[in-house]
């Protein structure tokens, strides 16, 4: 792990003013950047509104930030590949409606920011709940709940499939050692983080990560930290720390093999509302892993909770397969069916933690708030375009103070 000062590339005691900056300028890319980053507003939008605004779900684990780029498709331990939510930081014990509620949110300002008709929006909207009450639905098989896969998803999951440690190699990995190239996305550690990285790995809390990497424990097995970066990644969590780590597991990278890629992620208190009754863990990585474990299981799998030098962190292995959605692909012909896949996903992700009683019971509610026509309900179609109001005038005078700024 090195230190070596880079053209361009801030100093760790330089990162701080740094990282706020960098989050700024990707909230001022588009409405929908600004979304991505600001799910306190949305919260805080949720919170202001009257009582029995939306329908009140039965309490489990939701995203709690559930977006267009928080989708995508995911490997387990084995490496098959399925659609599901890739990202639980906010995850919580929540009303499931708000998981509907934002997602309605991102697909409405990603369509505005492709230029897309507010026709779609409508279109969109009706296809989300279709997607989503669908996973409710025990009286359809499991064929006929699989919808079919919009282009955006369908080139995501090709790249899945066909993406290979070779490739992340050339995207992430320098030279013929294994290392992690400083610049743009990668920059220096301290030295005190390199040593507690280093320590963290190579001590007994190494063989609780060597066990969730999928590599069992033996008595002469080590692991090896080869090299270590602070990230700069993501959009809501810059300014957390954040390192991704190469790790030769048992020699396996002298042999030949691919080094190991772990993401380790600070953990925070999530801004999504739990619900009055939940008990979840106190500790915010040990929340965002059991949260995964219910939500996006083959990413649960691969989670572990810890502490790193006193800070609660979420270590997980990244695989080549796991990608997100480019909402920039959305085109005004793939946008209502990439709303109805992505509805559904999220649906099953909830449905899966109910049995059949309580699937049927909010079904039931949700059609209860629901017109007899084939329309969106009013409360999800008045809930998103106020949303999307709200927002928009938050990201111009967002644009407004980054551009004084600067």
């Amino acid at each position: 792990m090195k230190n070596a000062s880079l053209k361009g590339v801030p100093a760790p005691q330089e990162r701080a003013s740094r990282l706020a900056d960098l989050r700024m300028g990707k909230m001022a890319r588009s409405a929908h950047a600004y979304v991505r980053g600001s799910a306190d507003r949305f919260y805080a939008w949720l919170d202001s509104q009257a009582p029995g605004t939306l329908p009140e779900g039965p309490p489990v684990w939701i995203c709690g930030d559930c977006h267009l780029g928080n989708l995508g498709p995911l490997a387990d331990a084995s490496g098959q590949v399925a659609v599901q939510i890739r990202d639980l930081d906010q995850s919580v014990i929540g009303n499931p409606a708000h998981d509907l509620l934002r997602l309605g949110l991102s697909l409405t300002t990603a369509a505005r920011s492709a230029d897309l008709p507010g026709v779609i929006t409508s279109r969109m909207a009706q296809a989300l709940i279709d997607g989503y009450e669908q996973a409710f639905d025990d009286t359809r098989s499991d064929e006929t709940k699989r919808a079919q896969r919009p282009k955006v998803v369908k080139v995501a999951m090709k790249q899945a499939l066909h993406r290979s440690w070779r490739k992340l190699d050339r995207q992430t990995i320098d030279g013929v050692a294994p290392r992690i190239p400083l610049g743009k996305r990668f920059w220096p550690l301290s030295a005190e983080e390199a040593q507690a990285v280093r320590s963290f790995f190579e001590s007994q809390s190494g063989l609780a990560v060597r066990e969730v990497l999928g590599h069992a424990p033996s008595g002469d097995a080590r692991i090896d930290v080869l090299d270590a970066a602070f990230w700069v990644k993501g959009c809501s969590s810059l300014g957390r720390r954040r390192y991704a780590v190469l790790l030769d597991i048992d020699g396996k990278c002298s042999s030949g093999g691919p080094p190991c890629l772990v993401d380790i992620k600070q953990a925070t208190t999530a801004a999504a509302p739990r619900h009055a009754g939940a008990t979840m863990p106190r500790d915010n990585a040990k929340r965002v892993e059991e949260g995964a474990r219910h939500v996006s299981p083959r990413l649960g799998g691969r989670m572990l909770a810890a502490r790193l030098d006193g800070c609660a962190v979420v270590i997980r292995e990244l695989m080549p397969q796991d990608l997100k959605f480019d909402a920039d692909r959305l085109t005004e012909a793939d946008a209502v069916k990439a709303a109805h896949f992505l509805a559904l996903v999220v649906g099953q992700a909830h449905a899966e933690q109910m049995d059949a009683q309580t699937r049927r019971a909010w079904l039931e509610e949700l059609r209860a708030w629901r017109p007899r026509s084939t329309a969106a309900p009013s409360w999800l179609w008045r809930c998103m375009v106020e949303l999307a109001v709200a927002h928009e005038a938050e990201y111009l005078e967002h644009c407004r103070r980054y551009a004084l700024q600067r």
